[in-house]
């Protein structure tokens, strides 16, 4: 299914694979703690698991909802507009509720600044139009 090709030495897929299953763990974390990114942290470990197993490699790209997202990634470098959409709401709720619920000014400035950062890097990324019919999801 991949085109991963694990590294020859034993150590360093072990090292790939506890990096991949930590980098998924954050990824996980991200889905309900505010700040912490999710696709970032996914996308590194589908890049630590393609140098470390290729089964687990290809066990995340048949994920049914991180795998498209993954393969977009690895065969364009780009993000579908309709993905891209998304992560401005996530990230617009998830910042703006933390801001919210927070008593210190400067904690409010540095989630925001941290925001801004965070939005400036997803704006650089490009998008890629998906043709009529294909969507993220489809497969």
């Amino acid at each position: 299914m991949s085109q991963a090709r694990p590294h020859s030495s034993r150590l360093v897929r072990l090292f790939f694979m506890g990096a991949g299953f930590a980098a998924l763990g954050l990824g996980l974390a991200g889905v309900v703690l505010p700040v912490l990114p999710t696709t970032p942290f996914v996308l590194l470990a589908a890049a630590c698991f393609a140098r470390g197993s290729a089964r687990f490699h290809d066990w995340l790209l048949r994920h049914r909802i991180a795998g498209p997202l993954i393969r977009e990634w690895q065969t364009y470098r780009a993000m579908p507009r309709q993905a891209k959409r998304a992560a401005y709401l996530l990230m617009l709720l998830s910042f703006g509720t933390s801001i919210l619920l927070m008593d210190s000014p400067w904690h409010r400035w540095m989630l925001a600044a941290l925001g801004l950062v965070l939005g400036v890097f997803l704006w650089r990324i490009p998008v890629r139009e998906l043709p009529d019919g294909e969507g993220v999801n489809a497969d």
